[in-house]
């Protein structure tokens, strides 16, 4: 039947694909990648030979369209992205909207994701916690950090090596210094690490450092 199947892919650790995963990519007749190189991997790890095409941040809002009257013409598609679930933090939510909207059925696998093992294992309160992802690099990033300094739930984010010494720097303006933060580096891979202090404990770890890896940053609420 035809439908839409969001495909979550491993963070790092290739051995935390599902079975289920492996057999919707099989099943698909077309696979929609984030980066067709990332994924060939993943396919050639999985000796698994599939149809794919790009469908990025870059090109969705010029292709959904067509992707769309593909699946309306019975067959089905499959979206991974580079790694994770897709549509958080990633491609996917403009394409779930407009298949909604035209009726035609969208299926998502249950699957790997770094915030929630990045929150679990930071030690801070995870009944209620808001996900807040990238940050705003310019537009809105003031805003943001200005609504979230009264924010009472655990907030988690995602930021890359290049950008974290700086966005460390912006909570301890809007956070301050001693508010508790957990950091956790390639989730699942060989060189995990998880870190734990205040702001002000963990900030200097990171000035002037070359950072490589992806990071899920957790802040404990305000009191």
């Amino acid at each position: 039947m035809s439908k839409l199947i969001l495909i979550p892919t491993p963070i790092g650790n290739l051995s935390d694909i599902t079975e289920r995963a492996i057999e919707s990519i099989k099943d698909v007749d077309l696979l929609l990648c984030e980066d067709t190189r990332r994924s060939l991997k993943l396919l050639n790890h999985l000796k698994i030979k599939k149809q794919f095409q790009s469908y990025h941040k870059f090109n969705e809002h010029s292709i959904v369209e067509k992707i769309i009257s593909k699946i309306q013409s019975g067959i089905k598609v499959g979206l991974i992205s580079d790694a994770g679930t897709p549509s958080i933090s990633d491609p996917g939510y403009l394409i779930v909207k407009l298949c909604i909207e035209k009726d035609v059925e969208v299926e998502c696998l249950p699957g790997p994701t770094a915030l929630i093992p990045g929150l679990v294992i930071s030690g801070l309160p995870t009944e209620r916690f808001t996900f807040e992802g990238f940050l705003p690099v310019k537009k809105g990033r003031k805003t943001r950090l200005e609504e979230l300094s009264n924010e009472k739930r655990t907030m988690v984010f995602y930021e890359s090596p290049y950008k974290l010494y700086k966005t460390l720097t912006d909570f301890s303006k809007y956070f301050g210094l001693d508010r508790e933060i957990s950091i956790s580096k390639e989730l699942t891979k060989i060189y995990e690490s998880t870190r734990r202090g205040t702001i002000e404990e963990l900030i200097s770890d990171y000035e002037n450092k070359k950072l490589k890896g992806e990071y899920v940053i957790v802040v404990k609420g305000l009191k």
